[in-house]
């Protein structure tokens, strides 16, 4: 029989209990301003579930009444400059945080409360209300709170969502040197999300200071913790990946207060990650102001039970026995929170015709509804824009493209520090895994970090970073079809960053891939993005087909405000071209196009690996025909000035894309010319694309599911013969 050998965990798991001595030795200062803190988070929830019961919140309200123990114990032990962010259920949080902000020497309970906490307090409930007063001017609602002056970096309606994008702010933070640490509150349901155990593992590995508090408040809408997780204690994450790990009564929130003292000094002593699980309960359903009983997945005992432990009672009974607020103040201080609300609401809400409603003037105006989708690249006004014609200097002819997708970036590097490079493999390999980043981690080992393979942590965490606004982040997914693992960062989170928070917040990151088609890796790696990121709002797409034009491109992107894929191809890594010799700091402007081969009688629009391929059918036919390098894909990137005076002269137009129809780039780029410009059309526009199925691992089939030239032929011969021309000239 073997022997058994019990292991000790890397970390220590501990439950701090708050003793007698704790109570005895809280400050006066700090308990009263805990208990105005609670008092005025229980009013403003009371006041959203009030307003919501009368049809005037337009969508949810996760309320977290009972859970404010948790939230204002944790913030109360946190410096100005640390930062957090929550899930759904997170009015609590993101107050409890700004109230630490608007009142940072504390509040006192028997005092009038100050202009600046009336004015927060109206601010946030007019975002829930989706005014254009909010703090999101409307667009972010209960979900969506972002106020990044007082530290709150958002919240997030998908469950641990936000997670990785916290721990990215910490990168920035332990990368600065400030000894800020980042709180990322999230509930029991979350701990079995995949973009948080991943987050945890990447935060360990690099010791950042990241606190991921969990609130157990017992159900996941109507799902008992029990019934999905085997190891209810939920801190018990922590053993898996060496994370000291603290559980708390979290209905007290003196011992939230300690325990969140005590992560903190782990953190700021640069000692990574810390999980604090605080035991507490919402008293509401998931959202609205009926309790769990009335939808049958709680017991009306359960609810007796737990509020007869109130996080805000049981304080003001500490208090009282302290002699530091009398019953009296207690009740004073109920009441002026209560009445707080309600001169709040009646500045927002008004009654017509018998029935309440919002005050209309406070709506947000229509013409708001795309503003800040992007921006306005008003930060590339200092960019020196060189077209390859003009370029003054010397220009190679035979430089290989994967030495220019190296040498920008190093460039790149070498000028901005606020540029990292993250992903798979980056830092080994003499570049990764195709030469791209070649170099940069001997050069700079701190910034070129190489991930585990969890694309949708690393991606959330470049996300943080970009946020942060000291780092410019260029993630690398080895392969674009990885774009689906990520899909919550990327779409949900990257994408709609800016546009969810009001419009005013950048997210400076690079996301660079390739495209592997022709090289036998399959149905899962050989997919091209442009046609699902062109669908995805907020991004923007550049597609270089040249050596010298990925450099152009390449510098607008790290110098853009917004999200760029930057997507690359195999067929042009070790292909040669023009490029320029000793300058690698132009640029080329984002929604640019080019024509790369004039002609009259048939516009073709393409980009990336199959421009040359195009060109070398068009020259072998011998055909009339004007080719368009597309280069930027987005929607606010096509450039439809040049596209339209090419349509003008020819009157006709053939797509052409390598990749699979149903991911087709190409079909919502031939309804935009069909709409734009049917007046200039003399027949419907034809496309060449590859098949509806993914490349197999079959050479033969590989190649008769990607587009060939042999494709492009009879796409060009549709084209010619809709005019009734021959196909040769």
């Amino acid at each position: 029989m073997p022997d058994f050998i019990d292991l000790s965990p890397a970390a220590p798991w501990r439950e701090l209990r708050v003793t007698a001595q704790d109570a005895a030795a809280l400050d006066p200062k700090t308990g009263r301003t805990m208990l105005a803190q609670m008092a005025l988070i229980r009013a403003f929830e009371e006041k959203v579930l009030d307003l919501a019961a009368q049809g005037l919140v337009h969508g949810p309200a996760h309320s977290a009444i009972g859970q404010e123990g948790g939230a204002v114990g944790s913030a109360l032990a946190m410096r100005p400059g640390d930062e957090v962010n929550g899930s759904h259920r997170a009015h609590h949080q993101f107050l409890a945080k700004a109230l630490a902000h608007v009142a940072q020497t504390g509040i006192d309970p028997e005092q009038p409360f100050e202009p600046q906490i009336r004015d927060l307090a109206k601010k946030t409930l007019a975002e829930i209300l989706g005014l254009a007063q909010g703090f999101c001017k409307g667009r972010g609602g209960s979900m969506h709170l972002r106020w990044a002056e007082a530290g709150n970096l958002g919240t997030n309606a998908i469950v641990g969502g936000g997670v990785p994008m916290a721990a990215g702010a910490a990168w920035a933070h332990r990368r600065a040197g400030s000894g800020a640490v980042v709180y990322s509150y999230f509930g029991d349901g979350a701990t079995n999300i995949g973009s948080v155990l991943e987050t945890m593992n990447l935060a360990a590995a690099w010791k950042l200071p990241i606190c991921f508090f969990i609130e157990n408040n017992r159900y996941a809408v109507s799902t008992h913790v029990a019934e999905v997780t085997a190891e209810t204690r939920l801190s018990a994450r922590g053993l898996a990946f060496g994370i000291p790990a603290l559980k708390v009564d979290g209905m007290d929130a003196l011992g939230v207060y300690l325990a969140a003292q005590e992560a903190n000094r782990i953190m700021r002593a640069g000692e990574g990650p810390v999980i604090i699980e605080a035991d507490l309960y919402r008293y509401f359903h998931q959202n609205g102001a009926l309790p769990g009983s009335a939808f049958g997945y709680r017991t009306k005992e359960e609810e007796v039970e737990w509020r007869a432990r109130d996080p805000i009672e049981a304080l003001g009974r500490l208090l009282a026995g302290r002699q530091i607020l009398g019953e009296e103040g207690f009740a004073a201080l109920r009441q002026r929170a209560v009445a707080l609300m309600e001169e709040v609401a009646a500045e927002l809400i008004e009654t017509a015709e018998g029935r309440k409603r919002i005050i209309p003037a406070l709506w947000p105006e229509e013409s708001f509804r795309d503003y800040g989708l992007r921006g306005d690249l008003s930060e590339m006004a200092g960019a020196r824009y060189l077209e390859q014609e003009a370029f003054p200097g010397e220009i190679a002819k035979g430089a290989k493209f994967i030495d220019l997708v190296a040498d920008v970036m190093e460039r790149r590097m070498a000028t901005d520090a606020r540029i990292v490079v993250m992903g798979e493999d980056v830092h080994r390999l003499k570049g990764g895994t195709n030469g791209a980043t070649r170099g940069l981690s001997q050069a700079y080992p701190d910034r070129c970090l190489g991930t585990p393979i969890s694309e949708n942590a690393f991606t959330g965490v470049a996300a943080g970073m970009a946020a942060d606004g000291r780092v410019r982040p260029v993630i690398e997914f080895m392969y674009p079809d990885f774009m689906w693992v990520a899909a919550d960062q990327v779409f949900n989170q990257i994408g709609k960053f800016r546009h969810m928070f009001g419009g005013e917040s950048p997210m400076p990151l690079v996301l660079r891939t390739k495209v592997a088609m022709g090289t036998g890796y399959g149905s899962q790696h050989s997919m091209d993005p442009a046609g699902i990121f062109a669908t995805a709002p907020g991004w923007r797409i550049v597609a270089p087909s040249t050596p010298y034009d990925y450099v152009g491109l390449m510098n607008s992107a790290l110098m853009c405000d917004d999200p760029v894929l930057v997507i690359e191809h195999v067929d042009l890594y070790n292909s040669k071209g023009p490029a320029p010799v000793g300058d690698l700091d132009y640029c080329i402007p984002l929604g640019r196009a080019k024509v790369v081969r004039p002609g009259t009688k048939l516009t073709i629009l393409t980009y990336l690996a199959m421009v040359e391929k195009t060109r070398a059918v068009v020259e072998d036919l011998g055909v009339d025909a004007e080719i368009v390098d597309l280069r930027s894909l987005d929607r606010a990137g096509l450039d439809w000035e040049t596209i339209e005076a090419s349509v003008r002269k020819t009157n006709n137009v053939l797509i052409v894309e390598q990749g699979a129809l149903g991911t087709s780039y190409g079909g919502m780029l031939a309804d935009e010319v069909q709409r734009r410009l049917f007046d200039w059309l003399d027949q419907p526009v034809l496309r060449v694309t590859g098949g509806e199925a993914s490349p197999s691992i079959s050479k033969a089939l590989e190649t008769a599911a990607c587009a060939r030239p042999s494709d492009v032929v009879s796409g060009i011969a549709a084209a010619m013969a809709g005019q009734g021309l021959p196909l040769a000239q």
